[in-house]
């Protein structure tokens, strides 16, 4: 595949893993051995993992969205700038805080690795702090 290509396919993913919240796109756009560096550990490699972990994401924002600010591709990696933005009304495991109902915005990078066509891996540097402190601030 081209970069260009390796770039839709990772925007065709977040919408929708996302915003469309399409299981079946899913698992065709993630390799079986699909491996997310950043999702919490003992959730299994796969599109079932990160499905898993979509809903612990939805349940604590489940009105999730996110807005890509750049996306570049070269060769088969292809890295993102966005930000994430959504409502927090449950727990999430990573960051044990009771609902605050507050928006919060999480910013962040996120470099995918394409093979065959598919998502094989994912690593992403996450602002959590930053979401922490606009849910936590009084």
């Amino acid at each position: 595949m081209t970069a260009e290509e390796n770039k839709k396919l990772v925007l065709d993913h977040y919408e929708a893993f996302l915003h469309r919240r399409d299981d079946d796109a899913v698992r065709k756009q993630l390799a079986a051995d699909f491996v997310d560096h950043e999702i919490p550990p003992g959730t299994p490699a796969g599109p079932e993992g990160a499905l898993q972990y979509r809903s612990m994401l939805l349940a604590a924002f489940p009105d999730l969205q996110v807005k890509i600010e750049d996306i570049i591709a070269e060769g088969n990696r292809v890295a993102v700038r966005a930000v994430w933005t959504g409502t927090h009304r449950g727990t999430f495991a990573p960051m044990p805080l009771p609902p605050t109902n507050r928006t919060g915005q999480l910013s962040g990078m996120v470099f995918w690795r394409v093979h065959d066509g598919k998502l094989v891996e994912r690593w992403a540097t996450l602002d959590r702090m930053g979401l922490y402190q606009q849910l936590t601030a009084k």
